[in-house]
């Protein structure tokens, strides 16, 4: 397969990091610690990497690192690449737009940099006609250095349902193939049944398999629940463990208590690492409280491509830790100049921006995470629908609360919020999606708490189908064959594992993807200027402040979980 970024890269990839080329350690970074950060690759013609790990760093070395006053290097995943943009841009960065920072990314000195999985496989294939293998791909070529890391939701892969065992296993052998190294496994539901089977394939690649808790608030779970799943993960052979906050709802103290608790009942030799978002505004406070409970690593995002319904800021954070006995050694001089190229860069996606712009205490009601907020902003302007963001966000927990309290992380997030929208707009539970059906049903593995039963009667009647308990994927017969007939009979499928793939977690969107294609790469980027005239010349939305009363049935298409949902709602009385 043909990487048209490549090219790019081979033009513009080396510009950012040209001051510093001939001293990788001369902004105060120890070089041997960035040369030993991450894994070492090998091109071969048939462009397959071919993986060489390192033997991981022992306690003596890592001492030998510090200096007289720093008891512990705390190391960073940096989430620019990825979930950054997915939380402040609507996952609409074009990859021409990362490569340029790659270089300084890759000498900076992070323990990991996420690149891939969660939304931004669909938005490849959906908005920018970009194949997301390709660009990992890329990734590979361009961080030589680095640990690239990916999102994966467990038994759904990168799509929303369910695969069967060997499609998940074929999956993990590909993206390993392709260049990835750490693979962050996580359940929307916590269900580590569903989690079994792609941590055991990681492990038979010999890449690193993250066990994920989905951090949630709920009367049902507790540090001591949170604890136990983590033990649970140890012994599925996790190598270490990511403690998930996916809306910014970890405090100080729960971070403490849920990290010293997962060390002192797994050993404190085992890795954990946090992830946070910065919408509630005290996050920061919790990550420096995890570090002192003994987390290993924490996820960051450099400053521009920071905070609203994204991250903390990677600067923030190092310099935080100055005085305190923990280190973060990163190169300084490559932050800065990855700092201004996203500044230069972010402007262009304007229109993508979260309304969130400072801190939004209300989401410790709503719960909803970053990625989902700006998600949700997107589709309700697109219904001419902006004006009842706050409504849905009201309507989002009561929701939570019938479905037994899950989690609202992928693709659980897009569920609920999207039977709140229909809640909102029509009446509660008056139309249910056929995917909050499943989830009422059981068929996306088991909640935490008890579901409503008449909301669950609605599901089953709707559903035609009765309520299981069984690992959701045991129902599933092989499917392979099956997927890979159909993939292949597409205009512009290659035939691979790759295209088979693509097309099995996005059936609705990869043949007009396939067919496409060959036309390269969307960006859509605008310059500010002509950002602020469409802005200026911007139609007001039907139905905002000041409207009258609907007096004709209306129609909204909605899309839940890319397949679309036509709705007419006609008034009554």
């Amino acid at each position: 397969m043909r990487d048209d970024h490549l090219a790019v890269a081979g033009r513009r990839g080396s510009a950012i990091g040209r001051a510093d080329d001939d001293g990788i350690g001369q902004c105060g970074l120890d070089p041997d610690h960035v040369r030993r950060a991450g894994p070492v690759y090998s091109l071969q013609r048939t462009t397959k990497f071919v993986h060489s790990r390192r033997p991981p760093e022992t306690p003596a070395h890592a001492a030998s690192r510090r200096g007289p006053d720093v008891t512990r290097i705390i190391d960073i995943t940096e989430l620019a690449l990825r979930d950054a943009h997915q939380s402040l841009l609507a996952t609409r960065m074009a990859l021409e737009d990362m490569i340029p920072a790659c270089a300084d990314i890759d000498r900076a000195g992070y323990w990991s940099v996420e690149c891939w999985g969660g939304a931004t496989f669909d938005a490849c294939i959906r908005f920018l006609n970009e194949d997301p293998w390709a660009r990992l791909r890329t990734f590979r070529r361009l961080l030589p250095n680095s640990r690239l890391q990916m999102l994966l939701r467990g038994q759904n892969l990168l799509g929303y349902r369910h695969y069967e065992d060997t499609v998940v296993d074929r999956f993990v052998d590909k993206a390993a193939e392709n260049g990835m190294d750490v693979f962050r496994v996580f359940d929307a539901l916590n269900d580590v049944r569903n989690l079994q089977r792609a941590i055991a394939a990681v492990r038979r690649t010999g890449r690193h398999a993250q066990g994920t808790i989905c951090y949630t608030v709920s009367p049902l779970h507790t540090v001591q629940g949170f604890v136990d799943m983590a033990q649970r993960l140890v012994e599925m052979g996790c190598d270490s463990l990511c403690l998930k906050d996916m809306a910014a709802l970890l405090k100080p103290q729960p971070a403490y208590d849920i990290v010293r608790g997962i060390k002192q009942a797994c050993g404190e030799d085992v890795r954990v690492h946090v992830h946070t978002h910065a919408t509630t505004g005290v996050t920061l406070v919790s990550l420096m409280k995890a570090i002192e409970a003994g987390a290993d690593c924490v996820d960051t995002a450099i400053s521009s491509l920071s905070m609203g319904p994204g991250h903390n800021p990677t600067e923030s954070l190092v310099e935080m830790l100055e005085g305190t006995g923990f280190e973060a050694r990163l190169d300084r001089c490559a932050l800065k100049r990855i700092r201004d190229h996203f500044a230069a860069v972010r402007p262009r996606y304007a229109e993508f921006m979260s309304n969130i712009h400072g801190v939004d205490t209300d989401i410790f009601d709503s719960q909803i995470p970053g990625g989902m907020i700006s998600n949700m902003e997107s589709q309700l302007k697109q219904q001419k629908a902006a004006h009842r963001l706050k409504e849905v966000l009201i309507e989002v927990p009561r929701v939570r609360e019938d479905a037994g309290f899950p989690p609202l992380v992928t693709p659980s997030s897009q569920i609920v919020g999207t039977q709140a929208v229909f809640n909102v707009m029509m009446g509660r539970y008056k139309a249910v999606s056929g995917e909050f059906a499943d989830l009422m049903l059981g068929y996306y593995g088991a909640a935490p708490g008890e579901r409503d039963p008449e909301v669950v009667a609605l599901a089953e009647a709707q559903a035609k189908k009765p309520p299981i308990e069984c690992r959701p994927a045991d129902r599933l017969k092989p499917e392979w064959q099956g997927l890979r007939d159909a993939a292949i009979a597409l205009p512009g499928s290659d035939g691979s594992d790759e295209d088979v793939l693509t097309h099995a977690m996005f059936p609705q969107v990869a043949p007009k993807f396939f067919a496409s294609r060959a036309e390269g790469p969307k960006n859509l980027g605008k310059a500010p200027a002509d950002t602020a005239a469409a802005a200026a010349g911007a139609t007001p939305a039907v139905g905002g402040a000041g409207r009258g009363p609907v007096r004709a049935p209306v129609t909204y298409d909605v899309s839940v979980n890319g397949r679309s949902h036509r709705v007419s709602v006609t008034p009554v009385g």
